[in-house]
C-alpha cells in the first residue's frame, strides 16, 4: 500500500500580521518580555506595548508562525525612506528552530525586495542567537556581522575619571550639541565597518537621523541627558560623545560611545565612558550595558579593561544591491 503523505502535525502556518490581533500575539509577547528582562536586563514592556498598539490598528507589516491555530513566533518591519528595517524576530522557546527562524526572515526579505520600494535592508536582532553557518536568504545580496551585548556591574565604588593625554573638557551632553556631534558620528565612522551594518553612519543627513532617533525614540531606552557626555578640545571642538538612556528603572545603556580619528588613543573614550558609568550609578542603576560589532577589536578591548564582560552574542545582516 502506498504510502499517505501527509504534513508534519506541527508544521507552521505563515501568517501576515495585519491578519492577527494583539490577543492572538499575547502569550509570544509576555514571554519575549520575560526574556528581554533574564538575559539583557531590558524592560522591553513599551516595545510591546507599541507591537500591541500597531497589531490592533493593523498597521504593522510583517509575519507570523502559527502552529495547530496558536502564534508561536512573529517577525516586523518597517520602511523608511528606501531602507527596510526588520524591527524584531522573536520564536517561543519550545518551538524555536534554526528553520523557523530562517523561514520568517526569508518570508520579510522576499516580500520586501518584491516590492520594489526598498534597495537596503537591515537588521540587528538581539534576540537571535549567532548561527555563522546559516545561509541568508538573497544571500548574494547580504552581509552578516557578529554583535556583542556587553554588560558591566554598577554595583561598586564610582569609577574615577582617568587622565587624558591631550587636555578636554567633559560636560553634559546638550540639545545644542547635536549638529556637531551628528558631524562628529559621520566623520569617525567613515569607513568603519559599522557604516556596513547601519548605513545612517555614512552621511551628515544619516548621522543626524541617528541622534534624533536615539533621543527622541525608546528604541534603545529612553535617552537619559545626566548621564550623557561631550568633550571638546582646547579651541572648543566637540571631540567624543557618550550618550546613555535607561532601558529598564536600574539598568543604563550606553547607545553612542564616538571619538574623532585623530582624538583616538588619547584616553578620552576612557575617560567619557567612565563619566557616563559614574552617573548612572550615582543615579540608582545597578548595571549597564552597550552593543559592540565583535570585529572592532580595539572597542572591545576597551570595555573590557573598563569592566564590560560579553554577555551575549548577536547577529547584525545588511542587504543592497539586489
Amino acid at each position: 500500500m502506498a504510502a499517505q503523505l501527509q504534513a508534519a502535525p506541527d508544521a507552521p502556518e505563515l501568517v501576515d500580521l495585519r491578519q492577527l490581533t494583539a490577543h492572538d500575539l499575547e502569550p509570544v509577547l509576555r514571554e519575549e518580555i520575560a526574556s528581554w528582562h533574564e538575559d539583557l536586563e531590558w524592560d522591553f514592556q513599551k516595545s510591546a506595548d507599541l507591537v500591541r498598539r500597531f497589531i490592533d490598528g493593523r498597521a504593522l507589516s510583517g509575519v507570523a508562525l502559527r502552529i495547530h491555530g496558536a502564534v508561536v513566533g512573529y517577525l516586523y518591519y518597517v520602511l523608511e525612506d528606501r531602507k527596510g528595517l526588520i524591527g524584531d524576530l522573536y520564536i517561543l522557546h519550545e518551538h524555536r528552530t534554526p528553520h523557523r527562524e530562517d523561514l520568517l526572515l526569508g518570508t520579510a526579505v522576499d516580500a520586501m525586495v518584491s516590492s520594489r520600494v526598498v534597495s537596503r535592508i537591515e537588521a540587528q536582532l538581539l534576540m537571535l542567537d549567532c548561527a555563522p553557518a546559516r545561509r541568508l536568504p538573497r544571500a548574494p545580496f547580504a552581509g552578516g556581522f557578529e554583535r556583542n551585548f556587553m554588560r558591566v556591574s554598577l554595583i561598586r565604588p564610582g569609577f574615577s575619571d582617568p587622565a587624558t593625554a591631550r587636555p578636554v573638557r567633559i560636560e553634559v551632553f546638550s540639545e545644542h550639541d547635536q549638529d556637531e556631534a551628528a558631524q562628529l558620528i559621520a566623520d569617525a565612522y567613515k569607513g568603519h565597518i559599522d557604516s556596513r551594518i547601519n548605513d545612517q553612519y555614512r552621511s551628515l543627513s544619516g548621522a543626524r537621523a541617528f541622534l534624533f532617533n536615539i533621543v527622541q525614540y525608546p528604541g534603545c531606552g529612553s535617552f537619559f541627558r545626566p548621564a550623557s557626555f561631550a568633550a571638546f578640545d582646547t579651541n572648543g571642538r566637540l571631540c567624543g560623545i557618550s550618550l546613555a538612556s535607561l532601558v529598564a528603572p536600574e539598568s543604563g545603556h550606553l547607545t553612542q560611545i564616538c571619538v574623532l580619528p585623530e582624538y583616538r588613543g588619547l584616553g578620552i573614550g576612557h575617560a567619557l565612558i567612565r563619566r557616563s558609568l559614574s552617573r548612572l550609578g550615582e543615579l540608582g542603576c545597578r548595571s549597564a550595558s552597550l552593543t559592540v560589532t565583535a570585529a572592532n577589536e580595539g572597542a572591545v578591548a576597551l570595555y573590557q579593561r573598563i569592566g564590560f564582560r560579553v554577555t551575549r552574542r548577536f547577529p547584525a545582516y545588511a542587504w543592497e544591491g539586489f
